[in-house]
């Protein structure tokens, strides 16, 4: 399993408009075969500041939804209410010694 670490911020007064829209984003993820959960959250000192944790089942999973024309749609709808460019890392677990 790996997790995917989303980071988005929202342009001023886009807020409302961007969360229909993510949610969308988020519905098609989940229909996705090798999606396994996620969970969006709003950083405490700045409520446009968005971070989206997904858990995949494998990176390859997520290589197809990311470049699926389904997200391209969906991105497209939510990059111009973005005010800089999302920032994306791909985690995994850290090998035990």
């Amino acid at each position: 399993m790996i997790r995917v670490l989303i980071e988005r911020h929202i342009a001023e007064s886009l807020e409302t408009a961007y969360e229909e829209r993510s949610r969308l984003v988020l519905q098609q993820a989940v229909s996705t075969p090798g999606f396994i959960s996620g969970e969006t959250l709003v950083d405490s000192h700045d409520p446009n500041h968005r971070i989206t944790l997904a858990n995949w089942r494998s990176e390859a999973d997520w290589d197809r939804w990311y470049h699926s024309r389904e997200r391209r749609e969906l991105m497209a709808e939510l990059v111009p209410m973005m005010d800089r460019d999302e920032i994306i890392t791909v985690l995994e677990q850290s090998p035990t010694p």
